[in-house]
């Protein structure tokens, strides 16, 4: 199993997954989504499948070629793209 990388989010005291070489965005794979290792799994793809209630092994089952690094990964981008939204929306300015 490959090495996990962590880097510490300072603003929370949590580790979590450094995503950067696991989720990929290619213009032409997806319509542009970011993928999971340069499959055509997307992040969505994943997010959707939990929220829909499969669990972990079920998707394993289904796609045996993920990780639960790759997992986790999905869920750290989602969260850092969660938490950038709100930063944007905190700084608008009403006009």
């Amino acid at each position: 199993m490959e090495k996990v990388e962590f880097e510490k989010n300072t603003d929370q005291g949590k580790s979590y997954l450094n995503y950067v070489d696991r989720i990929t965005i290619e213009p032409g794979k997806r319509g542009g989504k970011p993928c999971v290792r340069g499959m055509r799994i997307t992040v969505g793809d994943v997010l959707g499948w939990l929220a829909a209630g499969m669990s972990w092994e079920e998707i394993f089952e289904d796609f045996p070629e993920l990780t639960p690094d790759d997992i986790q990964a999905c869920l750290a981008f989602a969260s850092n793209r969660e938490h950038r939204a709100n930063v944007i929306a905190d700084n608008e300015v009403a006009v």
